[in-house]
């Protein structure tokens, strides 16, 4: 093992640790048993690794002629890295997906397109992580398997569905991991623990090769991580279009590892603190922006108050339908996937309410909803023919505590308001299909990490990476740490 401590090889980047093994200064055998370690310190106290790979991991890390995922050449020899447990699949492992109607009777049967990518990017997958059933909420307390508590205060909550994945990170569990994006769940948790979150154009990353799309392009996949570097070298790893993709980004100017570092130029950017839900913003929120807003002017850039007009009351309807359905589509998928019933008494209410709503619902209502989703991207996307970017909060709220959504019978009501009051700027990009990202930039009085949200122009997220990185060079994070930590 080289000279450093496990704690300081923990809280290196991907990239760092590629290096380490490339140098012969630690092998991807020690990568992966350190980051074992960590699981079982850690995991007790976050609940984030849900399904253990140990014996994967460990056979994968072995070095041999046949393993070319560790060939120095890749972007991660011998990095290890976890599996949201949501839609990517392992062949061999079961697959829950946060949800008592699948756990125990479901394996997965091949590597989902992602997963051979990411094999070939010279990850080592250690383990899969916590999601909300089926990734419908923004926060990661499903019943099947518990809440995961976030690292910065364990008695809050990690944001959704990517939270399991995000405490992990945050930890020093890994130094990335895999997350999905379906209307924030890549961002959500990303401002919620502290991290760099990326979420991709629609048809960036491949969903193959059971799924062209998910929600009629609403998800998309990719990761949470500590360095903007590592997103945009995972990012060049997986994305491209997988045969028979019904439609892909387009091809980037250059490798995305090669805009980190590169001159963003004098950007347009629209500051706004309108939340799509009408919600009222916190002041830590608020200041967040205000103080990015700030950052970005004295790094050269023209910001304004401005942002794109919509009929925000028809998209969030839209939206919602399409929520409703891609609920209903989850649970048929995979009925029809392992011949499975699916019964009230298998999933949390929640769930099982946003089913029965997506059934009721005609499949020319749905393609309604899609249309006017369309529309919106339509009326969005004139915004940026002036604007290179928007700037707004990621969340209205900072970390919330965990049960703020819980649900029941008597209160739906409050659930749902709930909602509205954390969220409201993360799901338009999902709408839209345009690149979007969450940035620590920003820490409460009470050392609690808030995410500032940009969102680019379709296919533009080489400027993203532009900007991160240059943000992350005028305001580090990196060396911040979260109480629970390696």
């Amino acid at each position: 093992m080289t000279a450093m401590t496990d704690d300081q090889l923990a809280f290196l980047d991907a990239t760092d640790q590629a290096d380490l093994v490339r140098l012969g200064e630690v092998s991807p055998s020690e990568l992966v048993e350190a980051t074992i370690g960590r699981i079982e310190r850690l995991n007790p106290a976050l609940n984030a690794v849900i399904t253990r790979m140990d014996d994967h991991a460990r056979e994968a890390a072995k070095n041999s002629p046949k393993n070319t995922a560790l060939d120095p050449k890749t972007p991660f020899p011998g990095v290890p890295f976890l599996l949201k447990d949501l839609i990517a699949e392992y062949a061999g492992v079961r697959i829950a997906e946060g949800s008592q109607f699948l756990d125990g009777r479901c394996i997965s049967r091949e590597d989902s397109e992602l997963v051979v990518r990411l094999k070939k990017s010279g990850v080592l997958i250690a383990g899969k992580t916590n999601t909300p059933e089926f990734g419908l909420l923004p926060t990661t307390e499903p019943a099947l398997f518990g809440p995961s508590r976030n690292p910065w205060d364990t008695r809050l909550g990690t944001g959704g569905s990517s939270g399991g994945s995000a405490a992990a990170v945050a930890a020093g569990i890994v130094p990335m991991a895999h997350a999905n994006d379906g209307g924030g769940s890549i961002r959500i948790p990303a401002s919620c623990c502290g991290l760099f979150g990326l979420k991709p154009t629609r048809g960036r990353n491949p969903m193959g090769p059971d799924y062209g799309d998910a929600g009629s392009g609403l998800a998309v996949e990719h990761a949470v991580t500590r360095s903007v570097r590592d997103s945009a070298r995972l990012l060049d790893a997986t994305s491209g279009p997988d045969l028979g993709d019904p439609y892909w980004a387009p091809p980037p100017e250059r490798p995305f590892a090669d805009e980190v570092g590169r001159d963003p130029g004098a950007l347009r950017i629209g500051v706004s603190l309108h939340a799509l839900t009408g919600a009222d913003i916190h002041p830590e929120c608020r200041q967040a922006v205000e103080d990015a807003a700030k950052l970005c002017e004295d790094l050269g850039h023209k910001v304004e108050w401005a942002a794109p007009e919509y009929d925000e009351r028809r998209y969030l309807k839209a939206f919602g339908a399409a929520w409703t359905a891609f609920a209903s589509w989850a649970i048929r998928d995979w009925s029809n996937k392992f011949d499975l019933t699916p019964s009230e008494e298998q999933f949390e209410p929640n769930t099982w309410q946003m089913y029965l709503s997506g059934e009721r619902r005609s499949s020319g209502s749905y393609l309604r909803s899609v249309q006017d989703i369309q529309r919106t991207a339509r009326q969005v996307a004139g915004f940026f023919e002036t604007y290179d970017m928007t700037l707004t909060p990621t969340l209205a709220r900072p970390p919330v505590p965990l049960g703020y959504f819980a649900w029941d019978q008597g209160n739906r009501d409050e659930f749902l308001s709930h909602l509205g009051e954390f969220s409201g700027f993360t799901s338009i990009a999902n709408g839209t299909g345009q690149p979007a990202m969450s940035v620590p930039l920003h820490w409460t009085a009470d050392n609690l990490p808030v995410g500032v949200h940009f969102m680019a122009r379709y296919g533009a997220e080489g400027s993203l990476f532009r900007l991160a990185a240059q943000l992350e060079q005028a305001r580090p994070w990196a060396h911040r740490r979260p109480p629970v930590a390696a």
